[in-house]
């Protein structure tokens, strides 16, 4: 099976290594795909195979610093428009996408459906995610910057949480 995923994704053509077991565990196969997102500008995702289905697991953001049930309400509303995979949180309250697809659906198309869904949803959701439960950080972040002449570029996309002031 691991043979059919590694030519699926050398079809495809996308950026992916062997998974490494972490220490301790028996060794596990599988790939890391690596998909370019413009907000989460580098999305890790992990493809396990299993013995009856692909295992796909991907870190989307730490736990929210404030606001969880606001942010935990989002990603429900969004889990339903979503194809192979689902918001879930860890147990220490990261978020991830997760997800199964059945071994015989481990093909170039199939994978690359599922592999779109994970970047189009964690790349759209990231700066969501980030101000409803970082709002209070990210005005820091704003205030010490400009505090300190610092480059704001990265804020950008949080222009509306910027403070108010002479700036």
């Amino acid at each position: 099976m691991l043979e059919r995923l590694t030519a699926a994704l050398e079809e495809m053509g996308v950026d992916w290594r062997p998974l490494r077991s972490y220490a301790g565990q028996k060794e596990v196969p599988g790939a890391v795909v690596t998909l370019p997102g413009t907000k989460k500008l580098n999305i890790a995702c992990s493809l396990v195979v299993e013995d009856h289905a692909l295992r796909v697991e991907s870190f989307v953001a730490r736990r929210p610093e404030e606001n969880f049930e606001g942010v935990a309400a989002e990603l429900l509303r969004r889990n339903g428009r979503l194809f192979g995979v689902a918001f879930a949180v860890d147990e220490s309250g990261d978020v991830h996408l997760v997800g199964r697809l059945p071994l015989s659906s481990v093909n170039a198309e199939d994978l690359d459906r599922l592999l779109g869904t994970v970047l189009e949803a964690a790349d759209e959701t990231f700066n969501v995610i980030l101000e409803l439960g970082f709002a209070s950080s990210i005005r820091q972040e704003w205030e010490w910057r400009l505090a300190h002449g610092e480059s704001t570029r990265n804020l950008e996309a949080f222009q509306h949480l910027k403070p108010r002031g002479d700036h």
